[in-house]
């Protein structure tokens, strides 16, 4: 549970820490390119979810669903943590990520009613949504914990192969 806490403590603190520098630094909409043509700093105010997703519904509809949703969240990463944080200390870490960073946003949407997203990415035209670290933190924890399941399902499968060839011996 230390890792998990340790994790999740270190996710929100680099995210409010990030998005206070990029709010003292920039104007609304300021962009600084960090690599011309693939990367650049720019602040946006999200409304609503991953793409900008329900940002049309009125402000108390927003934060009801999103705190409620990332409260929702958090109590089954907690459960999650309890039940799997000690088979391997990745679990806990994929755990954190994602509490930290659902905690990350919210704070974000309990300040302003909006999320600060700074990083920007694009080629050429071509942007994907800006995000910020807490996004960057679900998005890593949620592919680490993927990666767990499909890589003990296989274990497991395998195990069961095994054990079914001992059989026919």
């Amino acid at each position: 549970m230390l890792r998990f806490l340790l994790i999740m403590g270190l996710t929100i603190v680099s995210d409010q820490l990030t998005k206070l520098w990029v709010v003292e630094s920039f104007a609304l909409y300021d962009t600084t390119p960090v690599i011309p043509g693939v990367f650049n700093l720019t602040l946006l105010h999200n409304t609503g979810a991953a793409f900008g997703i329900m940002s049309g519904l009125p402000l108390l509809w927003r934060q009801v669903f999103f705190v409620g949703i990332a409260t929702v969240a958090l109590a089954v990463m907690v459960i999650m943590q309890r039940r799997m944080g000690g088979e391997n200390p990745l679990y806990a870490i994929s755990f954190g990520l994602i509490s930290g960073g659902a905690i990350g946003n919210v704070i974000d949407r309990i300040k302003q009613g909006s999320v600060i997203d700074f990083l920007d990415f694009h080629l050429g035209t071509h942007h994907w949504p800006a995000f910020n670290v807490a996004d960057s933190g679900i998005t890593v924890g949620v592919g680490i914990f993927l990666l767990l399941q499909f890589f003990e399902e296989r274990a497991a499968k395998r195990k069961l192969d095994q054990n079914a060839q001992q059989a026919e011996k």
